[in-house]
């Protein structure tokens, strides 16, 4: 066993005797996300390193702690990628912040999430016992996908010490294109392209000084995306981007360093994240907006105090919304950062929450404040 794994499993085990909270902590470039971190910080980056990589079998096993950054560039050298485009939001992002928050990129619409390429995980539970799940290929568990489970969970059901994560060749073409369409007909369009054999990977509308803008890329063969260029092109009048320039772009959109994104520009706001069917028609609601994901990711600058009108309306289409900065809001008028869960989903929560962490250790209340 790795003498830095010994390290964090010594300070869990401490904490479990003094019943002392901790607060799981990474490169802490998602701090902001979900309620406020309580607790002492357990920093998990001195557990670093890529443990095997097979680059022939598309796998790869990595230390929680390793540099989000660092597994990207390996990759990298030998042609592959994470196809979900993880956000680092800034220097520092690791490998376990990127599964325990579970947030993807612009392309997740098309090519998945965080969860759906995990395939297994070690983690420390709140007893201090080093728990396996999962393993090395796409099948290989019956029962409880423990391992996806812990995507997304911020940390609340423990600590990630080692991830398997399935990784894929990067597309041969790329190709962007920019049409001038307000959201309705953006959303019209993108719902009829994504019916169609397209080589479609991901989208972002946006207005930009009063201009409304669709960008959408195309990544796939090269005859594939030459063909759709064409095709879009010839159907709706747009322009072709150029491929390297617009790259800078679309990891700006990636870790919200875009212009729409940043806090100043809309002072007394909070930036309020969507999740609604990508079919969900264009919201009557007042607030700036950015759309991502065909549709399924919309963005809103609205003030705190809006919380209760900005659920409903996602609810009503099926939808949910929760608040993803905070922006030093006075925030007493919103129940939870996130869309409050059924009696029956919570109460879900609340047994897995004791089975793995009865003390309650681990990132209390960064989920759910009954957490």
């Amino acid at each position: 066993m790795d003498a830095s794994l010994h390290l964090l499993i010594d300070r869990v085990r401490a904490a479990a005797a003094d019943a002392t909270p901790l607060c799981l902590q990474g490169g802490g470039t998602k701090c902001f996300y979900g309620e406020p971190p309580q607790g002492q910080v357990l920093d998990v980056r001195g557990h670093a390193g890529v443990v095997s990589y097979e680059p022939t079998e598309l796998v790869v096993t990595v230390r929680a702690g390793t540099l989000l950054a660092d597994l990207e560039a390996q990759l990298a050298e030998q042609g592959q990628c994470l196809p979900f485009e993880p956000p680092h939001f800034a220097p520092g992002a690791t490998v376990g912040g990127m599964v325990a928050s579970g947030l993807s990129g612009p392309a997740r619409a098309t090519v998945g999430s965080v969860r759906d390429y995990v395939l297994g995980l070690q983690m420390l539970n709140g007893r201090g016992q080093v728990l396996s799940f999962g393993g090395q290929v796409m099948k290989n568990v019956a029962g409880y996908d423990v391992s996806r489970l812990m995507a997304g969970s911020l940390g609340v059901l423990g600590l990630i010490t080692e991830v398997s994560l399935k990784v894929l060749p990067q597309a041969p073409a790329e190709a962007t294109l920019v049409f001038a369409l307000p959201q309705d007909q953006a959303l019209t369009q993108l719902h009829r392209w994504g019916g169609q054999p397209l080589p479609l990977n991901a989208s972002c509308w946006v207005e930009e000084a009063g201009q409304p803008r669709l960008y959408l890329r195309l990544r796939g063969a090269v005859a594939a995306v030459e063909a759709a260029c064409t095709r879009l092109l010839a159907e709706v009048p747009g322009q072709r981007l150029d491929a390297a320039a617009v790259a800078t772009d679309w990891a700006a959109c990636r870790d919200q360093t875009l212009p729409f994104f940043e806090a100043t520009a809309h002072p007394g706001a909070c930036l309020w994240r969507l999740s609604l069917p990508p079919t969900a028609p264009v919201l009557a609601l007042p607030w700036p907006t950015l759309v991502e994901w065909q549709g399924g990711q919309r963005w809103l600058w609205a003030p705190a105090s809006e919380a209760e009108p900005l659920r409903l309306a996602a609810r009503e289409v099926g939808g949910s919304a929760s608040l993803f900065r905070a922006n030093n809001q006075d925030l007493t008028r919103v129940e939870g950062r996130f869309d409050a869960l059924s009696p029956p989903l919570m109460r879900i929560h609340r047994q897995l929450k004791a089975e793995f962490d009865p003390a309650g250790l681990f990132n209390p209340g960064r989920l759910y404040p009954a957490l």
